[in-house]
Order: C-alpha cells, then structure tokens, then sequence
C-alpha cells in the first residue's frame, strides 16, 4: 500500500528494476571488495519522504536519471522510502545498491546524512551523494546543496508584486533548519519589495516522520487556513504536501507558488496550472545528472557542491504566461537577481 494518497493518480512504478535490500551485514572489508562488478549499472535513487510522483524534489531527481539513463545507456533504479523507517533501513538499502553495482548512489533528502556517511566508508571505490546535506564531507562523497534562500527571495519579491491584500502566506512542511531557509528567503524577498505586507507562516509538522512533506491534506488546510485570514499568495516549502497548498489556492482563486521544480508544468497538477504564478527551483535534476556524468567520465565529483543564483543552481520558473509578461514583477525579479549576484543584497537563511 502506498504511504500518501496522490492529488493526481498516476503510475509510480519506479524507474527501473525493484531492489532487493538485504538485511544481512557485512564488514567493510568484504563490502568494498564486493563492489566489483564489471560494468556499471548506473545511478541509484534512494528516495526521500513522499517518494516518485511528488511533483516535486524525488520527481526532479528522478528527471537527473532519466536523462544520465537516456545519455549513458544505464538501466539504472530508485527506491522508494517505506513508513517508521530507521537510520538502519537506509544503511541497508545504501548498502545493496552499491553491492549490486550502482554508482554513484544517491540519498535524496538530508533524512539519508548518517547511513550515507556510515556506507560510503565501506564501499570507497563507490561514489555516493546526499542531498540537501553538507556535513558528510567524506573523500567519495558529493554533498549536492542549494541556495534555497535566493530562489525563495525572488519568490517574496513575486508575490509582494502580486498580493492586492498585503497579505501573503508560507507553509513549511517541517520545522527544521533547510526549510527555515526558505521562509527566511520569502519574508525577505517580501519586506525588501513592498513595505506593509504581512507574511503569514505555518508548519505542518516538526518531523518529517508525521508526514509533513507527505501529506498533501495537511497542506491543503494550512493553505485554506491562510488564504481565510486575507492571505491572495501562498508558497509552499513542503513536498508532496505542497500539492494541497496549490489545490487550496486553485479553489479560492488566489495565487500559489510552487517549489524544487516548475510545478506549473507537472502533469498532476494540470487542473491547478492557471493558479501556480511561478515555482522557486532549485536544479536537483541538474545535481544529479551531473553526479552520475563525473563517474562516467572516471573523475567522482566529491565535496560539497552548492547550486546558487549565479551558477543557475537556484532559479524562479517563468512557466505562466501572467508571470512572464508581468513587466512590474519581471523588473522587481531582473532587479534583485542583479542585487543577489553582485552581493549588494545578502540573503538571510533563517
């Protein structure tokens, strides 16, 4: 059974053959040894909570394989996250990937932090990414961040344009410090565009655990929650619960505005589109992509690898026609880009 019920229901088979995870243990010794295979099968996705079909931060990820699959001939896989599951769970499924032959293997989401630490010490000729998580730091370990906080700036400075009820909202999906950052980001990108706009916030939950980024209902209610108390412009920083948030903007006739990708282009969210004013992006699909090229090439990117404004790591969506041809927004955005790259704009992350 499927942990969350989609908005959309679509098919979520994963992108290539189902991995087996085996419970059994092994020593480092006899893990990097294992790791010889002849060929490479590809990348491996290990999923974050809410998992393929997010329309989100899994689906742009799932996009990276798709296009490392289509360029490099590689059948590569993705798994998807199971309920009150432990730090043990990853380390195991971390650890059959990478014996069958995956690499690099990829934890999308800081949640896989430990178990990619603790597993790319036994398999050192594997190459492993973490998303969202800079303190791994290990020799065969690509820390794969973002600026979150810009793209969500250049959100505020859009929905300052857009509000007619100098009311705006945010909704977190957990309270923890990558989503402070984009809050942060937006009340910012808000206050420095229009003075006298009130930026309304809400968690959904404080662990991840009680399906904040899964939990499209919970969105929806916070949105609805918002959009009552005079909020015309609602971001969402929260996953698949995210969906709810635009579902609730679609109904009231106000603007949202999506996150990760370019939310106004996913298919689940078709029947909503004419409400999504822009999506802040960050390029995980870029990321990964990337990752997964740097093995091919037999030069492992490794380190922390930070996405931002001026490196097109971190971007606003131009999707919507009334967003493109805004000629107020576009100068307000054009303006604080330009602030942003040059540094006359510091960006705060919390």
């Amino acid at each position: 059974m499927r942990r969350v019920s989609r908005i959309a229901v679509a098919s979520v088979a994963t992108a290539a053959l189902a991995v087996t995870v085996s419970a059994c243990g092994s020593s480092s010794t006899s893990s990097s040894s294992s790791n010889s295979s002849a060929k490479n099968l590809g990348l491996a996705l290990a999923y974050d909570v809410g998992g393929k079909g997010d329309q989100s931060f899994n689906d742009a990820a799932t996009a990276g394989l798709d296009k490392a699959d289509k360029e490099f001939g590689y059948k590569s896989t993705a798994v998807e996250p199971q309920d009150g599951e432990s730090d043990a769970d990853k380390v195991q499924r971390l650890e059959s990937l990478a014996k069958q032959g995956y690499n690099p293997v990829i934890g999308v989401g800081f949640a896989y932090a430990p178990a990619v630490k603790e597993v790319a010490a036994k398999f050192p000729k594997v190459t492993f990414g973490i998303v969202d998580d800079d303190k791994v730091q290990a020799a065969n370990v690509a820390d794969l961040v973002f600026h979150e906080e810009e793209a969500s700036y250049l959100a505020g400075v859009a929905a300052a344009k857009a509000t007619k009820t100098n009311t705006v909202g945010f909704v977190g999906g957990v309270d923890v410090p990558l989503i402070h950052k984009f809050e942060a980001g937006f009340k910012q990108g808000v206050e420095d565009t229009k003075k006298g706009v009130t930026v309304k916030s809400q968690y959904l939950t404080e662990t991840a655990a009680e399906g904040g980024f899964s939990s499209p209902d919970k969105g929806e209610s916070a949105a609805e929650g918002q959009i009552d108390a005079g909020a015309d412009v609602v971001y969402a920083a929260a996953g698949l619960s995210g969906q709810g948030v635009i579902k609730a903007a679609n109904a009231h006739k106000v603007w949202a505005i999506g996150v990760d990708s370019d939310q106004y282009k996913q298919d689940a969210l078709k029947a909503y589109q004419a409400s999504i004013l822009t999506s802040a992006m960050k390029n995980v699909e870029g990321a990964v992509y990337t990752l997964a090229k740097s093995v091919k090439d037999g030069k492992p990117e490794t380190g922390v690898v930070r996405g931002s404004l001026a490196n097109g790591g971190v971007s606003v969506s131009d999707s919507n026609p009334a967003f493109a041809s805004n000629a107020a927004i576009q100068d307000a955005i054009k303006k604080a880009e330009e602030g942003i790259k040059s540094g006359t704009i510091k960006v705060k992350t919390s």
